[in-house]
């Protein structure tokens, strides 16, 4: 099973450790507890948008980004791909499909 939040908590590390920054100091950045935002980080907790919001701001990171990333660990993770099919019969991955187009 894939869990959105194991990919988010993933990603979120992954930002904070290559700026070289601890947990203490994005969580002071943030407003967010220091536990809180290790259990995001080991994918336990979701935050919700505005802790995700406030996240993404400590580490400077457009929430775009984070979200992009997150979706296409999600596409690569998924055991079944959804296959759409389109105008004309033509079958398309369509979720493949919208990350080539972006």
């Amino acid at each position: 099973m894939v869990l959105l939040r194991a990919h988010l908590g993933e990603a979120l590390r992954r930002a904070r450790q290559e700026q070289g920054r601890t947990l203490r100091q994005v969580s002071a950045d943030a407003a967010v507890s220091l536990g809180y935002l290790s259990e995001v980080e080991r994918g336990q907790k979701e935050p919700s948008s505005e802790l995700l919001s406030a996240i993404c701001m400590a580490l400077d990171l457009p929430l775009s980004r984070v979200l992009t990333e997150v979706a296409q660990s999600v596409l690569v993770a998924e055991p079944t791909r959804l296959t759409v099919v389109g105008v004309g019969g033509v079958a398309s991955n369509a979720a493949k499909d919208i990350f080539d187009a972006a």
